[in-house]
């Protein structure tokens, strides 16, 4: 929700509604994270993937598909060779502006959510609920961690990004523009609320000379990248955390111990807990491939989050709380917050400018009623505009 209110002091008012929760974990939601149950009906999953996920669905490696089957998935995915011009071919970071941004994007989208088969084998349910793919997940393999150039780079606009339709071999494969790359796809992203969309970190490289970068972009993916998108529609699982730490040796997971590096369900909670292993791949197979070890983990670890995100997404029918009564005066600005979400904590903010980008919290609070009022002082010094909105974390 978002209104404007023409100013009488010189003062405009924008008040908007940002509904989310703030976890450390990449997703944002109208409810609170808290139903790591399966869906209770069939819902549509494509995964983009190549080799890696092929393992990590395959019933006798990672397991992932019979998983979501078991979890009321109804599972479908694309590899090498698929879709129109062959985009299943390119899964690279910088390829993700092809199929979500780019040009050609329409076509790859309107085959992408009507794919219903297999291209690689895996349990899954027999038969598929009637129209499209619901919750798209995506997922770049581990040459992907090579990122170059240093994590405090500056971000390029999108208009001018070198990595958009790269390679992971590109020079332009650094971490700066990957972020580039995952800030643009937002764009599409809020525009299908429809649609659940999960991003899968890529999984770590053995080899340590990037793994800074890596360690680095996938941090800010699960912390930064989502931080002020406001919709529920999108989830971050950092697999590449997860392969990061074992049970004493490559063979043996650390799988439901308190040790090691996480991305689960842990204590009634969503824990991201990196400071318990490195950075490199801990799992190692004939090469850097995750072996089956670590894929199981990630399994166990990934479909309770998922669940808790697409019970998140479908609750967001919750009516978001809304501004009403504005009042302002050359020395202050008052107006009533309603339909609280009762027994949960929401912050106040405020922000100059119309792009957003210094929001500063006001008042954070307890919802004992389903209505607040709220009353800013300027003092005098009335700033030309300001901007308001409410977060439920």
């Amino acid at each position: 929700m978002q209104s404007f209110f023409p100013s009488r002091a010189r003062l405009s008012v924008w008040l908007s509604v940002a509904v989310a929760a703030s976890l450390p974990m990449g997703m944002r939601a109208a409810v609170p994270l808290n139903n790591t149950n399966p869906p209770t009906r069939i819902m549509r999953l494509i995964f983009i993937h190549h080799s890696t996920g092929q393992a990590w669905l395959a019933d006798d490696h990672g397991g992932l598909g019979k998983a979501l089957k078991d979890n009321n998935y109804f599972v479908s995915d694309t590899n090498y060779g698929w879709g129109p011009d062959g985009i299943g071919d390119n899964t690279d970071l910088g390829n993700w502006w092809q199929w979500f941004r780019g040009p050609d994007s329409a076509q790859y989208q309107t085959a992408l959510l009507a794919e219903g088969g297999q291209n690689c084998d895996y349990s899954r349910l027999g038969t598929a609920p009637e129209g499209g793919n619901e919750i798209v997940m995506f997922k770049s393999c581990f040459p992907n961690s090579a990122l170059q150039g240093k994590a405090s780079d500056p971000i390029p606009d999108i208009s001018s990004n070198p990595l958009r339709g790269e390679s992971s071999g590109s020079d332009a494969h650094t971490v700066a523009n990957a972020k580039g790359i995952y800030l643009d796809l937002l764009n599409y992203f809020r525009a299908r609320p429809e649609k659940l969309f999960v991003a899968i970190t890529a999984p770590p490289l053995s080899d340590p000379t990037y793994s800074a970068n890596a360690r680095a972009f996938n941090e800010w993916m699960v912390s930064e990248w989502l931080k002020d998108y406001p919709f529920p529609n999108v989830m971050v699982w950092d697999f590449f955390n997860v392969l990061t730490s074992n049970g004493g040796n490559p063979q043996a997971n650390d799988l439901r111990r308190e040790t090691g590096n996480h991305h689960r369900w842990w204590n009634g909670g969503v824990q991201h807990k990196t400071d318990g292993g490195g950075n490199i791949l801990a799992y190692p197979s004939d090469d850097d491939h995750p072996n089956a070890a670590g894929d199981a983990k990630a399994t166990a670890e990934f479909v309770p989050l998922l669940n808790a995100a697409v019970h998140a997404w479908l609750g967001n029918a919750v009516n978001p709380p809304k501004f009403s009564g504005i009042q302002f005066s050359a020395q202050k600005v008052q107006f009533m917050i309603g339909d609280l979400p009762m027994g949960q904590s929401c912050i106040l903010q405020q922000c100059p400018d119309a792009a957003g980008a210094n929001w500063a919290d006001l008042a954070t609070f307890q919802c004992l009623s389903p209505a607040t009022n709220w009353m800013q002082n300027f003092n005098g010094a009335i700033p030309p505009r300001m901007f308001y909105r409410i977060q439920v974390r």
